[in-house]
């Protein structure tokens, strides 16, 4: 380290790292603030992700060491190697960490918004009407909008049902979850309709949308969601300082230099894009909205919105699963949307237990 880093970071405040910027004043007073623990628990992250995804390529039907693993990516190694890795298992972990960061970011975003733990994707209904709009796209309805837009569609149609009916209460309170509940059960109703009007096929190709699936993923929507991602993740860190004066009356955040209503929509639109995209990967896997930014929070100081953690852990969260899905049952495969659903149901029946009110601390 340089003499002027180090006398940056010790002059830094109290759990930060003051990284200085070059030509904008004395290190001790101008600088980046990086946040310690926040760092360090994603850089944790960021060391398990790696690791799961490792095994992810490694476990399954056909087992396989870390050699033949790193030969297979780099296109050598022997053919049977070459074809699960590449054809089968690397599109599959890419998908499951694309899916699991839009989902768990959404998450995140929407419950900041509405101050709420239970004001996930999943349980407002965006979840559900991205997939009714999906799943017509694929069973023959006559409409020949590629899956993905067809699910953006839906999100967003959802969000704004959502948003309107729910009055002047905004995205705020149980009035607003309320409203979600009722326009998903909805958009559930009409998937469930269309499957059952269709030929058997038709029914068949539609499935994972209806139940949440990494398998066989199309890499046009893989491709949409990751340019969707990158887009949307640093746009969601911007929104971060101002994300934290939510919590606040709206007076106290203009006070403070926000403007409270480009913060909630932009947080709006981002949840809907994000959500949107996934769902048109994945299905409904919405309990990853609900698991990763609650453990993101644990795991980072309060007051601080999580917003990368709680990517990284949708991420982590959905290769586990998913591994979880192929190997623990093998050579049947559990759907990745069923395997987050036994383990989040338990968690959402805790929060409604413990936490009556709902609120975010």
């Amino acid at each position: 380290m340089t003499r002027s880093v180090l006398e940056s970071l010790a002059t830094s405040p109290a759990g930060f790292w003051r990284m200085p910027i070059p030509g904008r004043g004395p290190a001790d007073t101008a600088g980046l603030l990086v946040n310690r623990r926040a760092a360090l628990v994603n850089l944790v992250l960021v060391l398990a992700l790696a690791a799961c995804a490792v095994a992810s390529l490694r476990l399954g039907t056909v087992s396989l060491n870390t050699g033949q693993v790193l030969a297979a990516l780099q296109g050598a190694g022997d053919p049977v190697s070459r074809f699960v890795v590449a054809e089968l298992r690397l599109p599959r972990m890419l998908a499951a960490i694309l899916t699991g960061a839009g989902f768990a970011l959404a998450g995140c975003l929407m419950q900041t918004l509405a101050r709420n733990r239970l004001a996930i994707p999943g349980i407002i209904g965006i979840d559900n009407a991205a997939t009714a709009f999906a799943v017509a796209s694929v069973v023959s309805t006559g409409i020949t909008v590629a899956p993905p837009m067809m699910a953006l569609a839906g999100a967003a149609t959802a969000t704004a049902l959502a948003f309107g009916l729910a009055g002047s209460s905004g995205t705020r309170g149980y009035r607003f979850i309320i409203v979600g509940l009722g326009v998903g059960a909805v958009a559930g109703a009409m998937t469930q309709f269309m499957l059952s009007q269709v030929a058997i096929d038709d029914a068949n190709a539609a499935y994972p949308w209806t139940v949440g699936s990494l398998n066989a993923r199309d890499p046009l929507a893989l491709q949409i969601l990751a340019a969707g991602l990158a887009l949307a993740l640093p746009l969601s860190l911007a929104l971060g300082a101002g994300l934290a004066t939510l919590q606040f009356p709206d007076s106290v955040a203009i006070g403070l230099g926000r403007r409270p209503g480009r913060i909630r929509t932009g947080c709006l639109m981002l949840s809907v894009l994000l959500t949107g995209l996934a769902v048109a990967v994945a299905g409904p896997v919405g309990m990853v909205a609900l698991i990763a930014p609650e453990f993101a929070r644990a795991l980072n100081r309060a007051g601080h919105v999580p917003l990368l953690s709680s990517a990284l852990l949708g991420a982590l969260v959905m290769v586990l699963a998913d591994l979880a899905g192929r190997v623990v049952l093998s050579p049947l495969e559990v759907p990745v949307g069923i395997v987050t659903a036994l383990a989040g149901s338990p968690y959402l029946l805790w929060i409604l237990l413990k936490r009556p009110s709902g609120q975010l601390q």
